[in-house]
């Protein structure tokens, strides 16, 4: 009588310990090479989608000037009547919208526009208060999808109403409450008292603090949140593709942008200087055992230093120019480029480059 044997009773050999430990040890090394990949991937796309809100934005002004007798949209707009120089003497609660507000049509968000209008009971432009009744009705509880850079992960109450994306108002000086530092004064000729008022060699003279006018030939950038009217392209003697019109900011970073959101003529977006280097390291958040304006180069209430331009990008910040081209400007940028950059009117068109 024959056995037939099975091929099928070989023992099967398992891993060792140690084998296991090699290959999960493989595996954790492919994961520490993979993940700073995929963060790479994931920035370039966020940094992608910043830079496509910046030209949308700036093609909607572009688009705004053609049907508005050249006019780009204004920076803010409130109902009083603002001085020549530092000062103002109106009504800083009468919120009549930002430059966001005035593209809202042109950004595919005309339902909004028209609810602003149903909320105040008239045009956003000639109402009293047109955009404070409406915030107040809620109207801006909902934010609008290109108002965040997906690459600032900031969020806090408000969050909605928070953006990125600001107005330049060029090289004009930016003094805040804290007034033994302001280290941008060297480059926007301060009219402050004690400080000399000799324009600075660059080729641009006095203009009011914190842009605060509604006399266009004071303004260094193309917007102020006071409501001067800027002609496009005529405003920009140096070139549309030699000036800024829009960049990033961080919301953490600046007290304004922090206040009550993209919409408020005040609220940050329409008043941000060339004068503060790019990516200026505020202190967030604030310290409050540390006290007001301590330390005073860091503190966010600070307008000197927190009034400029910043992102969380490798190596600098994305700008729309006013020809309405995008680019990264790199954080070493020369601040004597930068600021011509910032300034429509100088007579001396540069490159970042």
């Amino acid at each position: 009588m024959f056995r037939i044997r099975s091929c099928l009773s070989r023992t099967v050999r398992g891993f060792t310990l140690i084998e296991l430990l090699v290959v999960i040890a493989i595996i954790a090394i492919l994961i520490a090479l993979l993940v700073p990949a995929v963060q790479k991937v994931r920035e370039a796309a966020a940094r992608t989608q910043c830079q496509n809100n910046l030209k949308q934005l700036a093609l909607a002004c572009h688009g705004f000037a053609d049907v508005k007798q050249k006019q780009l949209p204004r920076g803010g707009v409130f109902g009083g009547t603002p001085g020549i120089t530092n000062g103002t003497s109106g009504q800083w609660d009468d919120d009549r919208g930002t430059w966001m507000v005035y593209l809202l049509p042109h950004m595919e968000q005309a339902g909004l526009y028209k609810a602003i209008e149903r909320a105040c009971g008239g045009q956003v432009w000639t109402t009293v208060n047109s955009v404070g009744i409406a915030r107040a009705a809620g109207v801006f509880n909902q934010g609008v999808p290109w108002s965040r850079c997906p690459s600032d992960d900031y969020v806090g109450a408000g969050s909605p109403v928070y953006t990125n994306y600001m107005g330049s108002v060029g090289p004009q000086c930016a003094p805040g409450p804290c007034s033994t530092n302001q280290p941008a004064y060297s480059f926007c000729q301060p009219v402050s008292s004690g400080v000399s008022t000799a324009a600075v060699p660059w080729g641009y003279d006095w203009s009011p603090d914190h842009g605060n006018t509604t006399d266009n030939s004071q303004i260094r950038g193309l917007f102020n949140r006071l409501g001067a009217i800027m002609l496009f392209p005529a405003s920009v003697v140096d070139g549309t593709s030699n000036t800024f019109m829009l960049g990033e900011g961080l919301v953490e970073r600046h007290d304004h942008l922090l206040n009550v959101g993209w919409n408020h003529f005040n609220g940050g977006i329409a008043h941000n200087t060339t004068t503060i280097p790019l990516n200026y390291a505020v202190r967030h958040p604030i310290d409050p055992s540390a006290g007001w304006c301590s330390p005073e180069d860091k503190f966010r209430g600070n307008w000197a230093v927190s009034w400029g331009f910043a992102s969380r990008h490798t190596g600098g910040v994305n700008f729309a120019y006013a020809d309405g081209h995008v680019s990264l400007v790199s954080d070493s940028i020369d601040i004597r480029t930068y600021n011509l950059l910032g300034c429509r009117n100088d007579n001396q068109p540069v490159s970042p480059q």
